[in-house]
């Protein structure tokens, strides 16, 4: 199954600030993952090409890497997915400036059901939280987006009844 998972947000603020954030991840200042209420993410080195690591059970490494600007990664788990995701600015001439997360892929065999039964809602809520996290780092009000009834379960399940509510950044 091929899939496009696309989220934004238009932010006001100069992409110098905006790529400040993507090049946070994964530090012990990262102002752009929602660690607060998700698995952090970590890698076994400094952000680069070729850094390996992740987020809970989602496995990567740094494809591509432009400081303050983009970041793509490849998966290299779970089995079944096969593609990319990342952040990147996109901005032009009278134009928002806008931080946009992509995700492509293709899934194959078992990853065909729990993409869509388990990791996309989680992913949706994930990147909304991320983009909400972004807009509190910048000083300004963020969009939050609530979990819906099967993430909160999901979330319950996978913690083992100890999963933390959703708090804003």
């Amino acid at each position: 199954m091929e899939v496009l998972n696309v989220h934004e947000r238009e932010l006001e603020a100069d992409p110098i600030q905006i790529g400040a954030l993507i090049s946070s991840l994964a530090s012990k200042e990262d102002r752009l993952w929602p660690k607060h209420v998700w698995p952090r993410m970590e890698f076994d080195c400094p952000l680069g090409v070729g850094a390996k690591g992740g987020h809970g059970p989602i496995r990567y490494f740094i494809e591509e890497y432009t400081p303050g600007k983009s970041i793509k990664f490849g998966f290299t788990g779970p089995k079944g997915f096969d593609g990319f995701h990342g952040y990147e600015i996109v901005s032009g001439p009278n134009r928002p400036v806008v931080l946009r997360h992509t995700l492509k892929m293709s899934t194959y065999g078992p990853a065909i059901l729990s993409w869509s039964l388990i990791y996309r809602p989680m992913h949706d809520a994930l990147m909304e939280d991320s983009l909400a996290t972004a807009q509190v780092s910048l000083g300004l009000t963020p969009k939050i987006q609530a979990w819906s009834l099967w993430v909160k379960i999901l979330r319950w399940i996978i913690s083992g009844g100890k999963a933390h509510p959703q708090v804003n950044p």
